[in-house]
């Protein structure tokens, strides 16, 4: 993921944000603080074969404290086109990869409860739901829930 895919990474971003069960966001960044926060090593993209991004999954760390060094919180958006093709499955298999690889032993993320396709995407790719933080906050002035889901890596952090 670079500056080179950076309009359609954020036009997904936005049609997410547009949805409004995506993100507490409202507006979608400029890339230069998108790219700035999200870890060079685990944002990954799908692009069909004109090469065109079909989707993204990228990671942030939740803390800059050493002993949260191998969690980090990820956000996956396709785009609504490519829905149902595997897009997220793949994005967040790689993903995995990438952070197994990196010695990261958790991976979260906060869902709203009503994106149920969301939450059995991350599911099925080994996630579980911690609990809910109810009333957590406020989108165009109505309370939200979140989920919280996690997937606890089966190699990193178990010595």
């Amino acid at each position: 993921m670079t500056a080179a895919h950076a309009d359609q990474v954020l036009a997904i971003y936005r049609l997410g944000i547009d949805e409004g069960n995506a993100t507490f966001e409202t507006a979608a960044p400029d890339w230069e603080h998108f790219d700035a926060v999200r870890l060079p090593g685990h944002r990954h993209l799908a692009l069909d074969d004109a090469g065109r991004v079909l989707g993204w999954v990228a990671a942030v760390p939740v803390s800059d404290r050493c002993a949260y060094a191998g969690v980090v919180e990820h956000s996956v958006y396709v785009h609504p086109a490519a829905r149902g093709r595997g897009v997220g499955a793949a994005l967040l298999a790689r993903l995995v990869a990438s952070t197994e690889a990196a010695g990261i032993w958790t991976i979260q993320s906060g869902v709203f409860p009503e994106n149920t396709a969301g939450l059995a995407l991350h599911r099925a790719a080994g996630f579980r739901v911690v609990g809910t933080r109810e009333r957590i906050g406020r989108l165009h002035g109505v309370w939200r829930d979140v989920v919280l889901i996690e997937r606890r890596s089966r190699t990193a952090g178990s010595s």
